[in-house]
């Protein structure tokens, strides 16, 4: 997992999810997450499962909806701390689908990394005003921490209040992946944005 990792918002687009998605794969971005706050479960599903049909060469996870990654056959889920737990949405979704977990602390990791998460969520490493129950910033040093900590044995997605002007100190920083979604979404051009973020890892 390396590079921008897109996670929809449709509240924020000024495309679509459709567009967006279809823009962030040309743009060559390996992981794609599908989240929605303001949908109910039918609609959510029937998104989904269109933009799933897009995302055939890109991994397509559901955010905490683990019933919508079952209905689409998702590549796998993003849980936050209040979701259901690691062991029983792989049980659910068995073994060879992706779950990765939220933290934002080092003892979350490392629960996270010892029940066998595919990847760690950090943040919110800057303010952010995307997530409205947002935890506290983390900053810089928890990505420093966790990577040194795992000995870069499992993959970090940066996430919350990242943008062009501190991307490349979050990469510094040790995270394989980050997402701006709010510096992403809200402008026209989603393929070029996405591609400045792209850029910064090479």
């Amino acid at each position: 997992m390396k590079g921008y990792y897109f996670i929809t918002d449709s509240l924020l687009s000024k495309n679509g999810n459709l567009n967006d998605c279809k823009n962030a794969i040309n743009a060559g971005v390996e992981t794609i997450q599908y989240r929605s706050k303001n949908k109910n479960s039918f609609e959510m599903y029937e998104e989904a499962k269109t933009l799933k049909e897009i995302c055939k060469k890109t991994n397509f996870i559901i955010n905490d909806r683990i019933d919508i990654a079952l209905a689409i056959n998702a590549d796998g889920v993003h849980l936050g701390q209040k979701d259901l737990p690691y062991k029983i949405a792989r049980k659910l979704l068995g073994n060879n689908k992706i779950i990765g977990i939220s933290v934002s602390s080092i003892e979350e990791a490392e629960t996270a990394y010892n029940v066998g998460a595919s990847y760690l969520g950090v943040g919110p490493i800057f303010m952010t005003s995307t997530k409205s129950d947002a935890e506290k910033p983390v900053g810089l040093e928890l990505i420093k921490e966790i990577k040194k900590k795992f000995d870069s044995k499992i993959p970090i997605v940066a996430i919350g209040g990242i943008n062009l002007e501190n991307a490349k100190d979050v990469i510094f920083a040790g995270a394989d992946s980050i997402c701006a979604i709010s510096d992403v979404v809200t402008k026209c051009d989603v393929k070029k944005e996405i591609k400045k973020y792209q850029e910064l890892f090479r």
